[in-house]
């Protein structure tokens, strides 16, 4: 999972083809990710200590890491993304579409 927090990325299948968002959470044991303003899904709450006023709260869901790539602002389109060592032996991560490094 070459995708990280804060990464803007695009989603490429499903009901929601075609958003972009940024990563709020990566889950890496369940290959999920949560983006922000995509799979929105409503929560019922009810009143209590904590939330003193319950009701219906929107909030995102996880989606699976393989529908969505990341977007290359400097191409403003989606590339992959892959590892690259560099001489020095750091590896990083670099735009498969243009070779730059994102890190």
């Amino acid at each position: 999972m070459y995708i990280r927090k804060k990464d803007t990325v695009v989603v490429t299948s499903g009901r929601y083809k075609g958003r972009r968002g940024r990563v709020l959470e990566v889950y890496p044991k369940k290959e999920t990710i949560l983006v922000e303003g995509v799979n929105i899904r409503k929560h019922h709450t009810k009143p209590g200590q904590t939330h003193q006023s319950g009701g219906i709260v929107e909030r995102e869901a996880p989606i699976h890491i393989s529908n969505v790539m990341g977007w290359c602002e400097e191409k403003q389109q989606p590339s992959q993304i892959k590892m690259k060592t560099l001489a020095d032996g750091r590896r990083v991560r670099v735009w498969k579409l243009t070779g730059e490094v994102l890190d």
